[in-house]
C-alpha cells in the first residue's frame, strides 16, 4: 500500500537547461557559455549553492569576483533561474493523486533562487504537502542526509512510499532505503508504472 509520493522538480515536474542557465549568465558579464559552465558547475560551485553553503547575495558576491564585473542581483537571479519549462503532462497525475488523498513530497537537489522561480512560475510546487530540497537539507542527492531528511517527512514506513526521479543512481540509493522507487522517462510511463501498483490516473 502506497501513502505518499516523493518527486523529483528537475526534469520531472520541469525541464531544465544548465546551457541556457551559463549562457544567459555568460551574457551578464562577457563570458562565453563554456567559462561560466567551467567556473560554475565544473568548479562544484552550483552544487554548493544547492548544498545551502552560501545565500543567493553570497552567491552574487562570489559570481562578481570570478567574472569581475559588477552583475545587478535581479538581473542575475533572473538568468540563473529562468531556464525551466513546466512538464504540464504531470499537473493532471499530481491532482488525481491528491484527490485519492495520498501525500505528496517533493525531494529535489536544489537552490533557493531555482525553488522560488518556480513556484512564483508554475503552479505545481502549491501541490505538495511538504518539501524536501538539498538547499534546507544541507546535502544533495545521492547523500544520506538528504534522503534521511525525505523519510522524516513522508509520514508513512518506506515501503508505504513511492519516488519517481530522472536519475537511475538516485532510484537505486531510495530503493536501497526501502522505498519502492522508479526512474522517471515520461509522464505516460509513470502512469503505467502507477496502474502496476493498482493506481488509477
Amino acid at each position: 500500500m502506497i501513502r505518499t509520493f516523493l518527486f523529483d522538480m528537475g526534469n520531472v515536474l520541469a525541464f531544465f537547461s544548465h546551457d541556457k542557465m551559463c549562457e544567459q549568465m555568460g551574457g551578464l558579464c562577457g563570458r562565453s557559455r563554456t567559462e561560466i559552465q567551467n567556473l560554475l558547475i565544473e568548479s562544484g560551485m552550483q552544487w554548493e549553492y544547492e548544498r545551502g553553503k552560501l545565500t543567493p547575495a553570497e552567491f552574487h558576491s562570489w559570481f562578481e569576483q570570478v567574472v569581475e564585473k559588477k552583475v545587478d542581483f535581479n538581473a542575475l537571479q533572473t538568468a540563473g533561474s529562468d531556464i525551466f519549462e513546466l512538464n504540464s503532462t504531470i499537473i493532471p497525475v499530481l491532482d488525481a493523486l491528491k484527490s485519492q488523498g495520498y501525500r505528496l513530497v517533493l525531494l529535489s537537489n536544489t537552490c533557493v533562487s531555482h525553488f522560488e522561480f518556480i513556484w512564483k512560475e508554475f503552479e505545481v510546487l502549491q501541490r505538495f504537502d511538504d518539501y524536501v530540497t538539498s538547499y534546507t537539507a544541507g546535502a544533495i542527492k545521492p547523500e544520506p542526509a538528504i534522503f534521511e531528511c525525505a523519510l522524516g517527512k513522508i509520514q508513512c514506513a518506506p515501503e508505504e512510499a513511492f519516488y519517481t526521479d530522472d536519475i537511475a543512481e538516485y532510484i537505486s540509493h531510495a530503493r536501497q532505503l526501502g522505498i519502492q522507487a522508479e526512474v522517471f522517462i515520461d509522464t505516460e510511463t509513470l502512469i503505467e508504472q502507477l496502474a502496476q501498483r493498482e493506481i488509477r490516473i
